[in-house]
């Protein structure tokens, strides 16, 4: 069964989720290195938590693919969730950086 428009652009939102958490588990892990506060450790464990997310997401969309392809309104759902959580990152991501 071939993979719905929605569910692939909530796939390329995932991954693009993805590569936000790994450069914030990046600068975090360096933040931690040098200031050893529980802020920035919680923050990391966010970053690694949604990562691990985002990751099983990519996985279940390419091997459960009629679980997702049943229902128009699921994969509708699915894509909005996913692009919610891409704006949240980019912000952080952007704040992060900055």
């Amino acid at each position: 069964m071939a993979m719905g428009t929605q569910i692939m652009a909530a796939s390329a939102l995932s991954g693009v989720n993805i590569v936000f958490l790994a450069a914030l588990c990046v600068v975090w892990i360096r933040n931690y290195r040098t200031f050893r506060t529980a802020l920035v450790l919680g923050l990391l464990a966010f970053a690694v938590v949604m990562l691990l997310e985002n990751a099983f997401a990519l996985y279940f969309f390419f091997t459960m693919q009629s679980f997702y392809s049943g229902d128009p309104h699921v994969q509708q759902a699915v894509l909005v969730l996913r692009g919610l959580q891409l704006v949240a990152l980019a912000t952080l991501t952007y704040v992060t950086l900055r």
